[in-house]
């Protein structure tokens, strides 16, 4: 059985000194979801430009369904300007105002949601009004149907607020977070700081009423809070290349282990190995 995704959210080039590279937090994920098996719809804007185009070919080549990714003739295909410091780290400055800022709700998206098996968001993506209210349409919509609603927060400044975050976590019965964003989460929802991360997940499960609350740790693996308790899972060994997308692909492998039915160590020992994978070769999604 081939599981329905809608992925709601950014798609975008980033544009190295050295040449464009595919990306998107959710546009990764759609990807690696599509490579693992799952019929991925994505839901996203793109520029009547080549960018858009190439854009578009991407998904086709991964198996993600382009037929919800409007082609927008007044927007730019999203961009994010990345530039090397004198120590080779990069910085990033997103593009702002792109197509996927400005997708709007219609029948075909409605009727897919209807239909899906899950559905993806981040915050990124509710960045422009147009996007943030159709996603916050769909995520009503699968609530009331029941659908698992995954929220990979992917803070990335300076598009997010207290507010977002707060609002973001209530939609969502899934919540990914890494341990990088766990102390800025803690304080948009007015937890205890003093707490341990793993009792301040717990904290986050029971205050909004998630299903589960999964935090990846890097190279050290991932925690998983559910209704039974705590599960952890060490980090699987890797020859890191780059760690970009690795964070998307996790979360593509847990959605997968969890519509599949698997077990929670299980998900989270084979959502590391993906992640793993994914550090060992360069890129986001496999060329």
């Amino acid at each position: 059985m081939s599981y329905r995704i809608v992925a709601m959210g950014d798609g975008l080039w980033d544009l190295f000194p050295d040449g464009p590279r595919f990306g998107g937090a959710t546009a990764n994920y759609a990807c690696h979801a599509s490579i693992l098996g799952a019929d991925v719809h994505m839901v996203s804007g793109v520029g009547e430009d080549e960018r858009g185009e190439a854009l578009l070919q991407v998904y086709q080549k991964h198996g993600v369904s382009t037929d919800l990714v409007q082609v927008l003739k007044d927007y730019p295909t999203g961009v994010v300007n990345v530039e090397l410091t004198e120590s080779g780290l990069p910085t990033f400055t997103i593009g702002e105002n792109a197509a996927w800022d400005h997708w709007e709700w219609n029948d075909e998206i409605e009727g897919t949601v209807r239909q899906a098996d899950a559905l993806y968001f981040g915050t990124l993506g509710q960045r422009g009004e147009s996007s943030r209210e159709g996603i916050r349409r769909a995520l009503a919509m699968a609530q009331d149907q029941n659908i698992p609603r995954i929220l990979d927060i992917n803070l990335r400044a300076p598009f997010y607020d207290d507010t977002l975050i707060r609002e973001s976590i209530a939609l969502c019965s899934v919540l990914k977070l890494s341990d990088e964003e766990l102390e800025r989460v803690v304080q948009a929802c007015e937890l205890n700081s003093s707490l341990s991360d793993t009792a301040a997940l717990v904290q986050l499960r029971t205050k909004f009423r998630l299903d589960l609350v999964v935090m990846t740790r890097g190279a050290e693996g991932a925690v998983l809070i559910s209704e039974k308790g705590v599960v952890e899972q060490p980090g699987e060994p890797a020859t890191v290349v780059d760690t970009v997308g690795a964070g998307d692909s996790f979360t593509a492998s847990m959605t997968l282990g969890l519509l599949e039915g698997k077990d929670y160590p299980q998900i989270l020992k084979d959502a590391c190995k993906v992640a793993a994978g994914v550090c060992s070769h360069a890129g986001a999604v496999p060329e």
